[in-house]
């Protein structure tokens, strides 16, 4: 039975059986989420998360010496907000008999990983870790309240102009603890064949592409007006009207989660070095 591991601090240069093996964790979750319009009850989202462990290149010398490496157990905390999780068979195992509703515990097929992490050390030797998926998981989410940034697009087409807005609202109830939505990209397509843009902020146009784009760097609460604003562009045309179009957005936030779950390592053996948190958009829309 695994018992509760605590960390020592960063990892060691060298990796002497006796030690306590340092191994790194990555909670990766996407965003994904359309838009129609004004409308928020027309708001679908799914969000989905990943979970990685990182094993350190000298690990693989103390498995493959030891037949009977220490099995590496974890449990996955403050889950209440998941709806699937779903182990890597041929890696993890888990109890489902397990009876508390907000963790899970989960542990490791050595045998497996020891071949696995040979394997890759094969493809890469030079590499000085190894990443293994162990986990995916889908958060549950509501709708637009969801969503981390929300979005409205309003389109205006005339033979001559196209005008665009875009309405954008930081939300925090999207988030278990609030954090900064960085490197946003706004892309529009637009036809009709424009000859010129006037847009606030100032947008780039890439006639090749035929795209506007924009870049924020940062909103949170901490921005103007709490982070919400407007995306203003007006389009000449030659060969209007322009067909209102999808636009996307990307963006990312370091250091935390959308659900809010974590990890710890269960057992002796293995210290967590790193837990590394982020999450970004996947396929982020939004419709007239």
């Amino acid at each position: 039975m695994c018992t509760l591991g605590v960390s020592r601090g960063p990892s060691p240069v060298s990796l002497g059986n006796q030690d306590t093996l340092p191994v790194a964790v990555a909670l990766t979750e996407s965003v994904n989420a359309y838009f129609k319009g004004a409308d928020p009850t027309k708001c679908i989202v799914k969000i989905t998360g990943d979970m990685t462990i990182s094993f350190p290149s000298g690990i693989i010398k103390v498995f493959t010496s030891n037949p009977s490496p220490a099995v590496l157990c974890f449990r996955v905390k403050n889950i209440s907000r998941l709806e699937q999780i779903l182990p890597n068979a041929q890696l993890v195992f888990s109890d489902p008999s397990q009876c508390d509703s907000n963790t899970k515990d989960f542990w490791m097929n050595m045998q497996a990983v020891t071949v696995y992490l040979k394997k890759l050390s094969e493809q890469n030797p030079t590499a000085s870790y190894y990443n293994v998926d162990v986990l995916k998981y889908q958060v549950s989410s509501n709708g637009i309240q969801s969503t981390p940034l929300n979005l409205a697009t309003y389109w205006k087409c005339s033979a001559s102009t196209t005008d665009l807005r875009v309405d954008y609202k930081y939300n925090p109830e999207a988030m278990v603890a609030p954090s900064v939505l960085s490197n946003i990209q706004v892309v529009v397509p637009v036809d009709g064949g424009v000859t010129n843009m006037q847009s606030l902020p100032p947008a780039i146009w890439n006639a090749e592409q035929m795209r506007a784009f924009w870049k924020l760097s940062g909103v949170s609460e901490k921005s103007e007006n709490g982070g919400s604003g407007s995306l203003r562009a007006k389009f000449d045309l030659s060969e209007g009207p322009s067909k209102p179009t999808t636009l996307a957005v990307q963006f990312l936030s370091e250091g935390s989660t959308l659900s809010g779950v974590d990890v710890e390592l269960v057992g002796t053996g293995y210290r967590l070095s790193l837990v590394k948190k982020r999450f970004a958009t996947g396929r982020y829309l939004a419709d007239c």
